[in-house]
């Protein structure tokens, strides 16, 4: 294996990322964020590495949730609060489940670029260069927008900088209390729709009444008022992540800049590639998406490249498949792991096969299937002795109707309301916090208890 560096990805065959038409511009964009501060640091990294290791181990469980693509004209501080929010409510559902605390990871201040199927597509007659997502390229059907711009990478950046300021204030100054995120969640289990809910609701309020009768509270305790969240983003936009990568001074070694957790998609996993190549050289924790073609043979030489040490936390398998086909490749990737000896956090997206066109023209996701992915998930882990550990969705806090199903019973007539995504369909707030609801349902049957009997972790 050659030596790595920083730049050692530009010698090797590149997928799924733009050609710049002004060399120099990008050049220039390069070198000014060269100089920008990190937008994250290596302790962080380190940390949620650690904290990884033990969702291996099954003595903690992944969320990592956020949008399909973030926008430019969408940013807001009340979008930020409200997916986080929503992130909030999600993990004490689940930790109250799984009985082991919750590792929160957004696909925030960062999730910019996006692969696509083809490079270009049709839209009024007319052919166009795919939208890649607003640190390349412009939503606006016109010629001039989808012009790969340099520039947007400093956008971009400041964006990522702005999340997460907001997103550390909001994580320490006393919004994550635990009380106030169990009161939300408490509005969501009053609808009639939502009454199956209840009762394990009704359990949380009372672990936690019990706590703060025998005196542990926000104010003697700052673990209920505080929570750590990291950031996550697909590492699409190689030139960008190159010019974030930086040294730590501490232990000299080299940590990407742009998010706490990078992942490479199922698209981009090519073991001879460049991503996989700018991965291996990082400390972050990595995320790698595995979909029906992963070969066993694949995954073993990914996982060599991207964990030689085979060290705990360092990778992250994001499963991806489809409702109905999980049984068929999940367990030949869990022999692989095994066979290897390999240490890996295995998470479940059930997002990116279970996308379809509604009978209105409307890219969209059944609730139901999404779920079904998930408990097929469950089950052949189940049925393999090995560990469930984490789930990875794509949704938002807002209200927008892109996912049909659940009980607020979204049809496909109903996608046309709110449909707002620049990319691919998102699980609405209501949906999220449901999916959290049976997806603790499974975890707690993972510890051979009833949802109801399951204490507070």
């Amino acid at each position: 294996m050659t030596e790595w560096t920083k730049s050692s990805w530009r010698s090797l065959p590149r997928v799924q990322m733009p050609d710049y038409p002004d060399a120099g511009a990008l050049g220039a964009v390069e070198k000014q964020l060269a100089k920008y501060p990190p937008l994250v640091f290596a302790g962080e990294a380190r940390r949620l590495k650690a904290e990884l290791a033990k969702a291996a181990r099954g003595e903690a469980f992944l969320l990592q949730g956020g949008d399909c693509a973030e926008s430019f004209a969408e940013f807001s501080a009340d979008v930020i609060r409200d997916t986080f929010k929503v992130l909030l409510q999600m993990a004490m559902v689940l930790t109250y489940g799984a009985k082991v605390p919750v590792i929160k990871v957004g696909r925030m201040a960062g999730q910019f670029a996006k692969p696509r199927s083809a490079p270009f597509e049709t839209i009024g007659g007319v052919e166009l260069p795919s939208y890649r997502g607003d640190i390349i390229n412009a939503l606006a059907a016109t010629p001039e927008a989808r012009m790969p711009d340099p520039d947007k990478m400093l956008q971009a950046y400041t964006q990522s900088a702005a999340s997460l300021n907001l997103l550390r204030a909001f994580s320490t100054g006393g919004y994550a209390d635990v009380h106030q995120v169990h009161s939300w969640t408490l509005g969501f289990t009053e609808r009639d729709e939502s009454e199956r809910y209840r009762e394990m609701a009704e359990r949380i309020s009372d672990t936690l009444a019990f706590m703060q009768a025998a005196g542990i509270t926000g104010e003697t305790t700052h673990a209920l008022q505080m929570v750590d969240f990291y950031v996550s983003h697909e590492s699409l936009l190689l030139e960008y992540e190159e010019a974030l990568t930086r040294i730590d001074s501490t232990t000299g070694q080299v940590v990407a800049g742009s998010g706490h957790m990078l992942w490479i998609g199922d698209r981009t996993r090519q073991p001879d590639g460049a991503h996989v190549e700018f991965a291996r050289g990082v400390i972050n924790p990595i995320g790698l998406k595995t979909g029906p073609s992963t070969t066993k043979d694949d995954l073993k030489v990914l996982m060599e490249k991207l964990n030689p040490k085979n060290e705990p936390g360092r990778l992250t398998l994001i499963a991806r498949f489809g409702a109905g086909e999980v049984d068929k490749h999940l367990p030949r990737l869990i022999e692989a792991v095994q066979e290897e000896g390999a240490e890996v956090v295995w998470s479940c997206d059930p997002m990116h096969g279970n996308t379809i066109k509604s009978a209105t023209g409307f890219k969209t996701r059944p609730f139901d299937r999404v779920l079904s992915e998930v408990q097929e998930f469950f089950a052949v882990h189940r049925a393999m002795g090995t560990i469930p550990g984490g789930v990875h969705f794509e949704m938002t806090g807002q209200d927008v109707t892109e996912c049909t199903g659940g009980v607020t019973a979204v049809s496909d007539e109903d996608l046309s309301d709110r449909y707002r995504t620049v990319c691919d369909p998102r699980l609405n707030a209501s949906q999220s916090l449901e999916l959290a609801f049976l997806v603790a349902e499974e975890l707690a049957r993972e510890n051979n208890a009833a949802p109801g009997q399951a204490a507070a972790g």
